[in-house]
């Protein structure tokens, strides 16, 4: 019995007897053939030896990754399996299957293949799952109708165009398509070849109806030309167009656009618009006139459009009124309309006289006496001149009323006539209620004046509260009075003294001011009324002061008392402390005029005595504002800002003393090196004197801080090579920075075998730097 060591046994094999083992010797080591365990061996192997192999195996390949179907099934192992190791067996299709498709397809056989045979109709490729379904007859071809060679036939990048399979269809079909699209789709369908159907209107542009649609193509296309036939009616019915008699229409000029008056439905039975298609609508009665009635001798070219062309003989005929010695125009449409010939209707109000009121109703002969019908006067005094000459109330002509009647009559009624007055004097007030008379004397309705004053004169010289001749006053009544009551008088005196009464003025009498009834030239500044006033005030002494006369300035009409002085208003307006100070303490035996307005005219003593620091031995300025408000003397602040040093960074927490040694202020050095002077000198990293560094601090420092000093390391790179910003590793001298090297980090070989047949070459830092003062190419 051989034993399968190192083979993983099925869970039903039963181990050895150890009985049956005993006094045997030891075994020999087996190993598995087939690599990992799949089974056990005696599912393919007998007892009695390896080979040959059991009949038929008891080896279920369902238990594998890939069951065998179809025709897998009678497939001997050894087709698959070439190898003893059964796992290394692939289970796609074409690593077994030669492709004959040469890959156009990809490596999916499953696609169109199965197990159940290699051999396939295209029925078994669902939908053609490409970029042409096959539907229709399509669906029922053999593969090998449209990819020629079978399975080693193109099946990629084939044209999906009807007419790449199809082209001897084309050449060869009737009608001649030669002259057709390629585009087979147009009228043809995947169901059948036959029975195509073409859409005239999508391919051509011109649509098919009426009877069109009903004729054979080549009743249109003759002897099979398709292209360049026209698309007019009238290419195709000339003859139709040139033996028509009624009406002619060669003859009368008519259109070649047959589609104006026949459509494809009927060529008889035309309806020509002649709305549309001449200048001349017909309306009315002209609708129903047979055309030869107006297009006589068939003249359809020349024939007016005007009514009295065809209507001459009605004009000229015509006595009620008679039209031709009236001189009416020979526009019909004026009276008459295309619905009636009678009645006709004049519309007056298109002419220059429009009928109105009692006009309307007055008979045409009753104003064109003897049928005058063009020389008529359109005022009403050309017709009611005996009217105006007649009225005596009040009598026209005398009083020399204007012979425009509209000014005061209507064509409404002649009496009840209305004068506006407003057009030549408005009656307001109690003028609207005097009789005409009272003010147009002896019928005077020419020269009398609309000014006040010429009806009031006796009025105006009779009053006395205020006397209105001695004082001058205009003769322009309206000014005070007015139509409603000439009483109660009103003057304004803003309006017309040029002085408005305001504050206590508006209380006082007239009288109060114009003394002696004198109106004319009283003074309207407050100086010439109340010099009494300026003269006798001692608080202040307005006199003394040289106070100006206007007393506006302080006073106002409310209250001569209290007056108030805004100091704004002068040169020098008081702010902070300087409001609460009593103007005697500026005012020094009331001095208002020559008081200085600089801060220093009053405080030099305080500039004088300050020592902290000492003003005028420091050569301060005397402009107090440079540092010192009016809200406060103490507290002043310098702003350094405004002199030629600003104070920046560490500057500004330094005390003035430490700058301005013994208090002297005046020519203290701007430049860094004049206070830094020893930080420079005893500086050694780097040594600025033996360096030759310049004196201009503030090319590396800054006022925020003194160390951390940055130095602009203007034309060589500080991160040249292996330099990293380090100034040690060209400056190896740190007491000279003048001194540089660049030969510890350029080898001599190297740099010769770069620099070979360069004229002038040599070896050395200051020659390097001559040509390369970048850190680049020379």
């Amino acid at each position: 019995m051989f034993l399968c060591t190192g083979l993983q046994m099925s869970a039903h094999a039963q181990a050895p007897d150890p009985a049956s083992q005993a006094g045997q010797g030891p075994r020999a080591k087996v190993t598995n053939p087939h690599g990992p365990a799949i089974g056990t061996c005696q599912n393919c192997h007998t007892y009695t030896s390896w080979k040959p192999i059991r009949s038929t195996p008891e080896f279920s390949h369902e238990q594998t990754g890939y069951p065998l179907r179809g025709m897998h099934q009678a497939v001997s192992c050894t087709r698959c399996h070439l190898s003893l190791v059964f796992k290394n067996v692939s289970t796609q299709c074409g690593d077994c299957h030669a492709d004959l498709h040469r890959g156009q397809f990809g490596n999916n056989c499953a696609s169109c293949h199965s197990v159940k045979g290699w051999q396939v109709s295209s029925r078994d490729i669902q939908n053609h799952q490409n970029r042409f379904p096959l539907v229709g007859a399509h669906a029922m071809l053999e593969c090998e109708a449209c990819h020629k060679g079978a399975a080693t036939g193109q099946f990629v990048g084939l044209s999906t165009e009807c007419y790449s399979c199809h082209q001897q269809d084309f050449k060869t079909a009737v009608p001649d398509h030669s002259s057709f699209p390629t585009g087979c789709q147009s009228c043809h369908s995947m169901d059948t070849w036959f029975g195509a159907k073409f859409d005239h209107l999508a391919v051509t542009g011109y649509a098919l109806t009426g009877m069109h649609a009903t004729l054979e193509c080549t009743a249109c296309h003759l002897n099979n030309q398709f292209k360049g036939t026209p698309a007019a009616c009238f290419a195709c019915h000339q003859s139709d167009f040139t033996g028509t008699n009624n009406p002619p229409h060669a003859q009368t000029g008519m259109p070649h656009d047959c589609g104006i008056c026949h459509s494809t439905t009927d060529w008889l039975n035309a309806k020509f618009n002649h709305n549309t298609y001449t200048n001349y609508p017909l309306t009315g009665m002209h609708v129903s006139v047979p055309c030869a009635s107006c297009h006589v001798n068939n003249q359809y070219v020349t024939t007016p459009t005007d009514c009295y062309s065809c209507h001459k003989a009605d004009f000229g005929s015509t006595t009620n009124p008679n039209h031709v010695a009236s001189g009416f125009p020979t526009n019909c449409a004026v009276c008459h309309t295309t619905n009636g010939w009678s009645p006709a209707s004049f519309d007056h109000s298109k002419t220059a006289f429009p009928l109105t009121g009692a006009h309307i109703t007055t008979s045409c002969a009753q104003c064109h006496i003897n049928n005058n019908y063009t020389t008529l006067p359109t005022d009403c005094y050309g017709c009611h001149k005996a009217d105006f000459t007649g009225t005596t109330n009040p009598n026209h002509p005398t009083a020399g009323f204007p012979t425009n009647c509209l000014l005061c009559h209507t064509t409404t009624s002649w009496s009840a006539a209305t004068f506006n007055h407003s057009t030549v004097f408005p009656l307001t007030g109690a003028h609207a209620a005097v009789p005409c008379a009272q003010c147009h004397v002896n019928n005077n309705y020419t020269s009398l004046p609309t000014t006040c004053y010429g009806c009031h004169q006796a009025d105006f010289s009779a009053t006395n509260n205020p006397p209105h001749v001695s004082s001058s006053l205009p003769h322009d009544c309206t000014l005070c009075h007015n139509t409603t009551n000439w009483l109660n008088a009103s003057f304004n005196h803003a309006l017309y003294a040029n002085y408005a009464l305001t504050g206590m003025h508006a209380t006082l009498t007239c009288a109060q001011c114009h003394t002696n009834n004198n109106y004319v030239n009283t003074p309207v500044d407050c100086y010439s009324c109340h010099k009494a006033d300026f003269t006798g005030t001692t608080n202040p002494n307005h006199v003394a002061s040289g106070f100006p006369t206007d007393c506006s300035i302080c006073h106002s009409t409310n209250g001569w008392n209290p007056s108030t002085f805004n100091h704004a208003n002068t040169a020098f307006p008081l702010t902070g402390a300087h409001t609460t100070v009593a103007c005697a303490l500026c005012h020094v035996n009331n001095n208002y005029t020559t008081l200085p307005t600089a801060c220093y005219g009053c405080h030099a003593t305080d500039y004088n005595n300050t020592n902290n620091p000492a003003h005028a031995s420091a050569g301060f300025p005397t402009d107090c504002t440079v540092c010192h408000t009016t809200t406060s003397w103490a507290g002043a602040v310098f702003d350094h800002s405004k002199t030629p040093f600003p104070l920046t960074g560490a500057h500004l927490t330094v005390a003035c003393t430490l700058c301005h040694i013994n208090n002297v202020f005046a020519g203290t050095p701007t430049d860094c090196y004049s206070c830094h002077k020893s930080d420079y000198n005893g500086t050694t990293n780097p040594n600025h004197t033996t360096a030759g560094f310049p004196t201009t601090c503030a090319t590396c420092h800054t006022t925020t801080s003194w160390a951390g000093a940055t130095f602009n390391h203007t034309w060589f790179p500080t991160s040249h090579g292996n330099a990293n910003g380090v100034c040690a590793t060209c400056h190896t001298n740190s007491a000279d920075y003048s001194v540089f090297t660049c030969t510890n980090c350029h080898a001599k070989t190297s740099t010769d075998q770069n620099h070979g047949g360069i004229s002038g070459y040599v070896y050395n830092s200051v020659n390097c730097y001559a040509c390369h003062k970048n850190g680049g190419g020379g």
